[in-house]
């Protein structure tokens, strides 16, 4: 299994991981440092990012906004 998760890296190196994860052990791991400040991010849309996925992820969700697919396909 391979997971691609966005965290930030502090001015002497400690890395905080931006959403929790959940893996059965220890892994190794591959950082990969941008070239650019970090964009700030507001906590609270990442604390509700999965609540909200609950509801976006439904097919009465998928059904309502189909309108827009056929218009755009």
């Amino acid at each position: 299994m391979i997971l691609a998760v966005e965290a930030l890296i502090d001015t002497v190196g400690n890395v905080k991981v931006l959403r929790p994860i959940s893996i059965p052990d220890t892994r190794r791991a591959l950082v990969v440092i941008f070239d650019e400040p970090s964009l700030p991010v507001a906590e609270t849309a990442l604390l509700s990012e999965a609540a909200l996925a609950e509801d976006w992820l439904r097919p009465e969700e998928d059904a309502a906004w189909s309108y827009l697919q056929r218009a755009t396909s």
